[in-house]
């Protein structure tokens, strides 16, 4: 039987799934389930309607039409079956699901084994590396409460065990958004709501704006992100932002995508030169004749990024576009609380969800990369590391990172295991199976690296680290990992500012 479950539950599972990665290929999808939620916690689930869900979530113009248009219809049909085959594999032991009923639109947050919940949140609690004795009689209780236990998802559970090796997927605590109370995120050219991206952060409806008109263009692929709904609306003319912003040091990421001119683009064609701006901070011209196509490339996400940021003496941070060549634009804006002198460190792991390390230090999802695939290895026991889990995921293939840094020198650790091939691996073979070039911004910083012979066998964890890198003139660190035998493969990556 079905009973009704607590809101933070409920708001846990949304995050859940959105983490999974089971949306990434399909954010339309994602798009649509956020929104539907999100409104079901507002207590505003009367909104849920169709016209709404296509204007609001999925894009269509005001003038929508329901019976000539079924990309609602369409849409949640395919997020019904996705969050069936979800259910039915990797969220199998979960205790809260999210169900769309057929005919509607609102979510319904259903518990089939609420008797369990105690048991299983016992069980995630303890590490797996510690206590085994503890670990033991909580799993021998979650047995005895799934058995009996009406439902059927007792023996799903059980399966999920086996699959990682001992602890459930979900059992791993690696979710996180690290978003502060003191963050600033605005998506520009958006009127009202807000939305909460595949990281967690909420980002807010257009605001502190003067001048400039709104522009949507919604369902454009947008190359170089895994969310391309932060691109699908901009402001564009010649306008400015006063945000007023406490006293202190901030960093500053403003989000572009030119999606009228440029190769693709059939409405604008055209190309480099088609589009240059101005950009001012507090008065000062930042960039001056900013060409987003000779910047970045045409439906690409652009990241510009800076550091030591302060609102003016009016506590308020100025942000001014001015056209020189057809009218400036802009997709997003985020501020976060800085470091004097120096940009947050970046690290990400090559998995779907965010990792915490033993010593606290958080890990983002796998982002800014083109080229390769991730894959999960968790049943591997990855030895010389204190934190195997780091190691857990992999992108391998024809690797290119490209990173938004500020100005300034980085040092940059990548983070190896080898776990194909080797004896008793699925890949066999050992030194020389895989062999891979690194480079930084087109300079090789290591050439026929081979992460077997450099670690001393698989399953060994080992870094490789540079320093004193400079970004690009576009503020790129752009990181490729070009194979020479075999695929290239990376496990993790940090870049850290070393400019003081």
């Amino acid at each position: 039987m079905s009973v009704t479950t607590s809101i933070d539950h409920e708001k846990s599972e949304l995050d859940t799934i959105l983490a999974s990665g089971i949306l990434d290929r399909a954010p339309s999808l994602a798009q649509l389930l956020t929104y539907v939620c999100t409104k079901y916690f507002e207590g505003s689930a009367e909104q849920i309607k169709e016209y709404n869900i296509a204007v609001e979530a999925l894009g269509r113009p005001p003038d929508f039409d329901q019976k000539k248009d079924s990309i609602v219809r369409v849409e949640a049909h395919k997020l019904r079956k996705r969050l069936r085959e979800y259910y039915e594999t990797q969220g199998a032991d979960h205790v809260v699901r999210i169900e769309i009923p057929p005919g509607q639109y609102a979510p319904r947050f259903v518990s089939r084994r609420p008797e369990v919940l105690p048991a299983l949140q016992q069980l995630h609690a303890i590490p797996r590396t510690e206590a085994p004795a503890r670990r033991s009689r909580a799993l021998l209780l979650l047995v005895a409460l799934s058995a009996a236990s009406a439902a059927v998802g007792g023996t799903a559970y059980l399966a999920s065990l086996r699959t990682h090796g001992g602890t459930p997927a979900a059992g791993i605590d690696i979710r996180g958004s690290r978003q502060s109370a003191d963050d600033i995120r605005i998506l520009a050219g958006v009127e009202n709501g807000t939305y909460v991206d595949g990281f967690g952060r909420t980002w807010q409806a257009d605001r502190f704006f003067d001048g400039g008109s709104m522009v949507h263009s919604a369902n454009l692929v947008i190359l170089g992100t895994r969310d391309p709904h932060l691109y699908q609306n901009r402001r564009e003319g010649a306008f400015s932002y006063d945000i007023p912003l406490k006293a202190g040091v901030y960093e500053l990421r403003l989000h572009f995508a030119e999606t009228l001119y440029g190769d693709g683009n059939a409405v604008g064609g055209g190309g480099e030169t088609s589009r240059l701006f101005n950009f001012f901070i507090n008065g000062k011209k930042i960039l001056g004749n900013f060409d987003l196509i000779a910047d970045a490339g045409a439906t690409t996400a652009d990241i510009r990024v800076f550091k030591d940021v302060s609102p003016a003496s009016d506590g308020k941070l100025h942000l001014k576009f001015e056209a020189v060549t057809n009218p400036a634009i802009l997709n997003a804006i985020e501020i976060t609380p800085g470091i004097p002198g120096r940009m947050h460190a970046l690290r990400s792991v090559a998995q779907n969800q965010a990792f915490t390390d033993k010593d606290g230090t958080y890990w983002e999802p796998d982002r800014y990369a083109k080229g390769g695939q991730l894959v999960i290895r968790r049943e591997q026991q990855i030895t010389n590391t204190s934190d195997p889990e780091l190691y857990s995921g992999e992108r391998f293939g024809n690797i290119t990172y490209v990173i938004p840094v500020a100005p300034g020198k980085y040092g940059v650790t990548f983070h190896f295991a080898e776990t194909w091939f080797g004896p008793g691996n699925a890949g066999g073979g050992g030194a020389g199976s895989r062999v891979f070039d690194i480079l930084c911004n087109g300079i090789a910083l290591k050439r026929n690296f081979d992460i077997y012979t450099e670690a001393g066998g698989a399953k060994r964890a080992i870094t490789f680290s540079v320093h004193n890198l400079e970004p690009n003139h576009q503020g790129k660190l752009v990181i490729s990992l070009v194979p020479v035998e075999n695929y290239a493969a990376i496990n993790a990556l940090e870049i850290v500012d070393e400019s003081l």
